[in-house]
């Protein structure tokens, strides 16, 4: 193996290494479990191994690789006409989702409520809302990943933000004024 692609592998070792926490928590919340945001964040990764030197010369790697996760879970949905949000007891011997120090959908007082909420929306109100609301990206960085316009992400937000606020268990303490 040549220094170059060793360097690139290096590279892109430490792109993982250092996304992955966030890379599963977006795949969670588009998939709403485990396996499968796992089996979503690997397909996208090796997607995204084959075309590093690509990625990694692009403006925003991250916002790349974002792109193509949402790509593939759109394609994985099409094919599959229902999904759960809420994870699965598989057994006691498999680690769930738990959020990281500081993620703000930790605060929410009834976690399973907020999965099933947002496990109603439709994928493209799901993924405005997750993008927007918990990857904080700005309505533009959604737009990219999205692949739509800025206005389909405001209207796919505000409706989103809208049914979950009409969920009485989550109008009082998760969303108010359009964040958490």
């Amino acid at each position: 193996m040549g220094d170059r692609e060793q360097d690139g592998d290096t590279e892109f070792q430490a792109f993982v290494v250092g996304r992955w926490p966030r890379l599963m928590r977006t795949a969670f919340l588009l998939t709403g479990e485990q396996h499968a945001a796992e089996d979503l964040v690997q397909s996208t990764l090796e997607q995204v191994y084959v075309a590093w030197r690509r990625v990694r010369a692009a403006d925003e790697p991250e916002a790349y690789v974002r792109r193509v996760m949402i790509n593939a879970h759109a394609r994985r949905h099409r094919r599959k006409l229902r999904e759960l949000l809420a994870p699965r007891d598989d057994g006691p011997g498999l680690a769930h989702e738990t959020p990281a120090p500081g993620d703000l959908i930790a605060r929410a007082d009834d976690r399973q409520t907020l999965l099933r909420a947002l496990a109603a929306l439709p994928p493209r109100q799901r993924a405005a809302v997750v993008l927007r609301y918990w990857e904080d990206l700005t309505e533009t960085q959604t737009a990219e990943a999205m692949g739509c316009s800025v206005g389909t992400v405001k209207s796919n937000a505000a409706k989103g933000i809208a049914k979950l606020r009409a969920i009485p268990e989550l109008a009082d303490g998760v969303m108010h004024g359009g964040r958490k």
